[in-house]
């Protein structure tokens, strides 16, 4: 792995974090329903940047060492 990244443990923590936060606004949303526009903006950017984080760490993760 590059010596100035993240390491392995840290790509983990992070996908581990991304899905935690996937899952509680999936629970928010679920419980209580989406109650106007902005609830609607709420979901729709805390669901990219949670997901995007997600998969960000997925991908650096399957990638593996990059030297």
């Amino acid at each position: 792995m590059n010596r100035f990244g993240p390491s392995r443990g840290e790509w983990i923590l992070r996908l581990v974090i991304s899905l935690l936060g996937l899952v509680l606004l999936i629970a928010a949303y679920a419980s209580h329903g989406i109650g106007g526009i902005a609830s609607l903006e709420i979901a729709i950017i805390g669901g990219a940047f949670f997901g995007g984080s997600a998969l960000w760490s997925a991908w650096n993760l399957l990638k593996g060492p990059s030297e």
